[in-house]
């Protein structure tokens, strides 16, 4: 698998926002890894990994290419909701070994049952894998012969489905100065009937099945999978401006006062990254430990591993920030490696769960 992760390289890395999608080759190597199922059970031909070991997988990846990563860690995390689907379905969905789900966590539509099938219209933003994904995850207002259906609290109940590619129309939404080759299109569904199995609640206690990694709450598993793709391509931009830096010296021979200027704060950086998080990842085990010990994880806990996921965003953010000037008009270069990491840095750590600090 090392070895193979060389294939995430510059070139097909400028290949792949040429083509604004991941290109062929990266695709082979996620398929052959089952890199798009690392959540999926054996059962149905993924790779059954924890949580701990996703989110270092993830890093790695993001370190490598950001595009890459982020594509993988989005699809891998559409498919979570294996664990959530009727199993019939669900074998019929997974059977496919090129199979991979796109999806939205927005609410973008409404699902009306009728006779025991739903008709669906709607439209949703930032898909990112939709430009290969065999399937599509979509949320839902849920109406009844066209009325709202309601929960305990008189909100109108939200359900996810799952689409087909060939149900949905995938709309060019992705414009956008970084992460290009995630493809994270909008795409819409007009007066579409869908058998009432494909749908599915994304909570633990509605879980098909019952394995630790379905039982874990949606919302600290995308905030920790979102971080530690921020995480990754951090470190690639730090290194990047590393090594950006001795070249310029090489040319302008910077003074000594300069020299310990930028090393005591490069390194200042990446010793806040590490104490972070190493805070982060102990924060996770914490939380799995907990998991497995009593079947669920208290909101204190739940809270600390938020808490140490928008922390890390936050020191990524000011670290790519305040180093970003040494690495001169390199980074401003089209087509440069560090200009492309730069984009991508700048454009995943806007992501509305790790924006803030609290």
């Amino acid at each position: 698998m090392k070895q193979a992760l060389e294939i995430l390289n510059h070139q097909l890395a400028t290949k792949a926002e040429e083509l604004g999608c991941l290109p062929q080759e990266w695709l082979n190597l996620a398929h052959q890894n089952c890199l798009f199922k690392l959540f999926v059970p054996k059962s149905l031909g993924g790779l059954d990994y924890t949580l701990p070991q996703v989110l270092k997988i993830e890093e790695e990846l993001s370190n490598k290419d950001g595009s890459f990563g982020w594509t993988i860690t989005l699809c891998a995390g559409a498919a979570w909701f294996a664990g959530f689907l009727d199993q019939d379905l669900a074998k019929d969905i997974f059977s496919n070994s090129e199979v991979c789900l796109a999806g939205s966590g927005f609410v973008g539509g409404i699902a009306n049952l009728k006779n025991g099938e739903y008709l669906i219209n709607g439209s949703w933003t930032y898909a990112s894998g939709a430009l290969h994904a065999t399937h599509f995850t979509a949320n839902c207002q849920l109406f009844e012969d066209d009325i709202p259906v309601l929960d305990e609290n008189g909100e109108i109940t939200i359900k996810a489905f799952i689409l087909k590619k060939e149900e949905v129309e995938i709309l060019d939404g992705w414009s956008y100065m970084g992460m290009v080759a995630t493809g994270s299109h909008a795409f819409k569904i007009d007066n579409k009937i869908v058998p009432f199995n494909r749908s599915f609640e994304i909570v633990p206690e509605k879980a098909i099945l019952k394995d630790p990694v379905y039982q874990y709450p949606f919302l600290q598993l995308a905030e920790s999978t979102l971080v530690v793709n921020v995480l990754g391509i951090t470190r690639h931009f730090l290194a990047l401006v590393e090594e950006c830096f001795r070249i310029r010296n090489q040319k302008r021979e910077y003074d000594v006062k300069h020299l310990q200027y930028f090393e005591e704060l490069l390194r200042a950086h990446q010793q806040y990254i590490f104490n972070s998080k190493k805070a982060f990842y102990d924060k996770i085990d914490q939380s799995w430990a907990e998991l497995l010990k009593t079947g669920e994880i208290c909101n204190h806990t739940l809270k600390e591993v938020s808490q140490a996921s928008r922390d890390l965003a936050v020191i990524c953010r000011k670290a790519a920030a305040e180093l970003h000037p040494f690495s001169g008009l390199e980074a401003a270069k089209k087509h440069t490696e560090i200009n492309r990491v730069w984009r991508d840095m700048n454009t995943v750590s806007q992501h509305a769960l790790l924006i803030f600090p609290f």
